[in-house]
């Protein structure tokens, strides 16, 4: 018998064999997503440090988080002031906003002050009528009086020649040599050519190379609203009240009735005087317009700025017989004190007043205008030593008087009437 067929297969596995391990390699996996990572993260700390080194810079870092204290007000002609970039970061640097309502400076000093801090009326009559009646109320009022800015006439290098023509206007000398941007003007002999009713091509303006048959006279804005209205009424009034201002209410409405014609000989006045007179067709439209000298040199600044030169076209008339607009910051409770004592003292803040056009007071040794004016490479205005005497304003009583002989003036605005804040 034959033997069994042996079994096919794998042995089976010693009792003594070794384990052995089998080792399976991951598939590679691609390194991108960890560099973009590194990169992102690399972005950000470099945003983030740039961003805390510019806030740190510009002195805003934390901004949010800081207690800011918001002070509302109304201002007249101010109001430019504090909408000014550069103002509004100097007063927060010191935790302080401003919502500004915008009104003419009788509006200012005859409008309802509830829900507000402080008033900044561009004249001191109106800043006055604000402290008497506030006195009278037993209510508390603190003035400050951070700087000036004298009444000027506002007009263009054709019109003045006209005027130099007929000696009623003197070139002031030119700081660098060049062209006459300031003239002073003898306010008599200016009012008498209105009086007159003589024309610019009466005064042979076409030698200069422009036509213009309005009146010579000076345009102003609504002697109801605008304290340079107001102030050129008391600088007319002084010139035909033998260079003082009027103080007897019967006498002084006489004299109003006397001017009027010198006031109003154009018609209706612009609320945007300083608009129209920098306008393109201002040549044309408002001859000689009674504006603040302030404006007239931060728009030169503005203008050297854009152009690399001065604008020589557009000139001063400074009356013989100097009128200072007297703008007064009234503090109507304690809170605002501070930006009074700012606007008066902070150096950061009072550069930026000179660089806007103000005479800074006190006035110093040096005068900070002039000073920055020559460097900005604008011609300071330089009257001659004993050309120019000081023009008073009547009592804001008195100076009610006259309004009210002139024009009939509608009754004070409500808050209702109150103006969107300007910033």
């Amino acid at each position: 018998m034959d033997d069994p067929a042996p079994l096919t297969g794998p042995a089976p596995a010693s009792s003594t064999a070794e384990p052995s391990l089998a080792v399976v390699r991951a598939a590679p996996r691609s390194l991108w997503p960890r560099v973009l990572r590194a990169l992102t993260l690399a972005v950000v700390m470099a945003l983030t440090v740039t961003g805390v080194v510019c806030l740190t810079m510009t002195q805003h870092l934390l901004l949010p988080f800081e207690q800011v204290t918001t002070l509302r007000g109304r201002l007249a002609s101010i109001s430019d002031f504090f909408e000014d970039p550069q103002v509004i970061r100097i007063l927060r640097k010191h935790g302080l906003r401003v919502e500004a309502f915008n009104a003419g400076s009788r509006q200012v000093a005859t409008g309802s002050l509830k829900g507000l801090d402080f008033v900044f009326p561009s004249g001191k009559p109106a800043a006055d009528r604000i402290n008497d009646a506030r006195q009278a109320a037993g209510e508390y009022s603190k003035n400050f009086h951070p700087f000036d800015s004298p009444l000027v006439l506002a007009s263009f290098r054709a019109y003045a020649e006209a005027l130099h023509a007929r000696h009623v206007a003197s070139p002031q000398r030119a700081s660098d040599g060049g062209q006459p941007l300031y003239y002073t003007l003898d306010m008599d002999k200016f009012l008498s050519l209105t009086r007159q009713r003589l024309s610019w091509n009466d005064l042979h303006v076409g030698r200069y190379g422009i036509s213009n048959d309005n009146l010579v006279v000076a345009q102003t804005s609504d002697i109801c609203q605008s304290n340079s209205a107001d102030g050129y009424l008391g600088l007319v009034a002084s010139t035909r009240h033998h260079n003082a201002p009027p103080t007897e209410p019967t006498s002084a409405r006489a004299l109003a009735r006397g001017i009027s014609s010198l006031l109003l000989s154009q018609g209706s006045a612009s609320d945007s005087l300083y608009t129209y007179y920098i306008d393109s067709n201002g040549i044309s439209q408002d001859p000689i317009a009674v504006l603040y000298e302030h404006q007239y040199l931060a728009y030169q600044a503005a203008y050297r700025a854009a152009h690399g030169t001065a604008d020589t076209e557009r000139v001063l008339l400074y009356p013989r017989a100097e009128m200072m607009s007297q703008p007064h910051f009234i503090a109507l409770n304690h809170k605002a004190d501070q930006l009074g004592k700012l606007l008066e003292a902070d150096p950061e803040l009072r550069r930026r007043e000179t660089q806007l056009g103000y005479q800074l007071l006190p006035s110093g040794s040096v005068n900070e205008l002039a000073t920055y004016l020559n460097g900005e490479g604008i011609p300071a205005p330089q009257p001659s030593s004993g050309e120019q005497t000081v023009a008073k304003m009547p009592d804001w009583q008195v100076l009610e008087q006259m309004i009210a002989a002139i024009k009939q003036c509608p009754k004070p605005v409500s808050d209702q009437g109150q103006q969107k804040p300007s910033g």
